[in-house]
């Protein structure tokens, strides 16, 4: 069971669009790989009402703890990389009807400054969603060389080449950098040019995903992905940047491009995304894009 009562820590995006599209139906098995904090789970747990198929999963220990504060023990609830739960699923023959993923950093990940993901705090550099891991922001701003730091803000952070070597050298003629606010400062001090956005934006993005290997989780979990759906099963995924989008338009085309072979089916022609008005209550929603694909 669902605890409607507890306070909501994270609004779901494009929830209405991923119910309409994906249409749970009761006792269905839902596999949710990026459960956060529950928002999208609850919803359609309250559809299917099979809480002991579902299986939700989050490698934040903080979401984890929240998750088992307002499911029930039916419901389970691993601890894991969604790469990883989704091994073990499969290695288990575990199979689902209805499977999301959302891929964009959580709000309370964002809000709480001491985990180092947003420079509107100043916090060690951290930005790790498992805190069990090695590897963190500093170790990266601290510890890598010029040259893949440079390369790292062009592949992750879509960087233009001569803006990546200029931050990449004035990181590594200040170090050691301790906290978001300085490197943030940094960058902006010295960048002269005029930009919609804080110029820190897309080095902290790169930054993530090289700590937490984002990319790389996606394109070892795409192919996995029909493996663990029953026929005519559904599975959503939301990205919010153009480098995870592109990994799953590509895979959707592949696994759809052999005919009556093919594994799956795609659902949503085009991306769908939000609307004016989820817009301007979550902002965040604004680059968040949802595609859905059906197993044959």
């Amino acid at each position: 069971m669902y605890n409607k009562y507890m306070e909501k820590l994270h609004n779901p995006v494009l929830l209405s669009e991923v119910l309409a599209t994906m249409e749970p139906h009761p006792g269905e098995r839902y596999l949710d790989l990026t459960a956060g904090y529950g928002g999208h789970a609850s919803e359609f747990l309250d559809v299917t009402q099979n809480y002991k198929g579902a299986c939700l999963v989050d490698r934040d220990g903080f979401a984890i703890d929240y998750l088992k504060s307002i499911f029930s023990s039916e419901v389970e609830i691993k601890h894991e990389s969604f790469y990883n739960a989704m091994l073990q699923l499969y290695e288990s023959g575990e199979t689902f009807d209805l499977i999301l993923a959302d891929f964009g950093v959580s709000s309370p990940q964002l809000d709480k400054g001491e985990r180092g993901f947003s420079f509107r705090y100043d916090a060690p550099l951290d930005m790790r969603m498992d805190r069990r891991q090695k590897l963190t922001a500093s170790d990266v701003i601290n510890k890598y060389s010029e040259k893949d730091l440079a390369e790292l803000f062009i592949k992750y952070g879509e960087e233009s080449p001569g803006r990546a070597a200029m931050f990449a050298r004035i990181i590594v003629h200040h170090r050691p950098i301790k906290t978001t606010r300085e490197l943030a400062e940094l960058i902006r001090v010295r960048w002269h040019g005029y930009s919609k956005t804080h110029p820190a934006t897309k080095i902290f993005q790169a930054v993530r995903i090289e700590v937490n290997d984002e990319l790389g989780e996606i394109e070892r979990a795409l192919p996995i992905l029909p493996k663990l759906m029953n026929k005519n099963g559904r599975v959503g995924i939301i990205t919010f940047h153009s480098l995870e989008d592109r990994l799953v338009k590509d895979y959707f085309r592949e696994a759809s491009s052999h005919g009556e072979e093919s594994e799956l089916r795609i659902i949503t022609k085009k991306p769908i995304v939000a609307g004016n008005e989820e817009i301007a209550i979550n902002p965040r929603s604004r680059s968040a894009k949802l595609r859905v694909a059906e197993r044959n």
